[in-house]
């Protein structure tokens, strides 16, 4: 593919939170022909989702916190979805773990890898590392929340596993990588279909 692929040239739009920058590429297609394409690339790093399950009591560990972009789209903003973050350097279980420390106020052991997808490769170079993990209510070291300093808001919901199959397949949670981890999951434990 390398041979298919020519940059030439990168205008930076932003280098803030992230970064935007404009690629202007030659593609050699299929066919032989060649396209000049111009594409917008956002880029602010690979991260980490874990969802804790607790067999025992059948509940997940979810966050709800406000995301601009989904209030932008005509919600009020506010997704319940699967802890998540940036690796910033880290590998990507020990971001789960950090994670769910800082907004679930758990401390998780082992986790499970399910994939490593990119969630939106038309535009965002971010590839998402996705793990179920167990818990129970000893795991508990904190109250969780995140850092208001980072801007987070975050409320930890602990919810019946049943509720949470029923909030994804009516549209209650809508956030991809949460339906993805419920999914899994759903298969891990060999829940029938809703």
């Amino acid at each position: 593919m390398k041979d298919r692929v020519k940059i030439d040239r990168i205008e930076p739009l932003s280098h803030r939170w992230a970064k935007l920058d404009r690629y202007a590429i030659s593609y050699r297609r299929r066919d032989g022909k060649t396209d000049h394409l111009v594409r917008e690339v956002y880029d602010h790093g690979h991260g980490a989702a874990v969802l804790p399950y607790d067999a025992g009591r059948n509940t997940v560990l979810l966050v709800c916190q406000f995301r601009l972009p989904a209030y932008l789209n005509d919600t009020d903003g506010h997704l319940i979805e699967a802890c998540a973050g940036l690796l910033d350097g880290n590998d990507a279980a020990d971001c789960a773990r950090r994670e769910a420390e800082e907004e679930l106020g758990y401390r998780l052991g082992t986790l499970r890898l399910m994939t490593s997808v990119f969630m939106s490769p038309g535009a965002i170079t971010e590839r998402l590392t996705l793990f179920l993990a167990d818990y129970n209510s000893a795991d508990r070291i904190a109250a969780g929340g995140g850092h208001a300093h980072e801007g987070e808001d975050i409320e930890v919901l602990e919810l019946s596993f049943d509720e949470v199959r029923r909030m994804a397949s009516d549209g209650r949670i809508i956030d991809a990588k949460t339906v993805m981890l419920i999914m899994f999951l759903e298969r891990e434990r060999g829940f029938p279909p809703l």
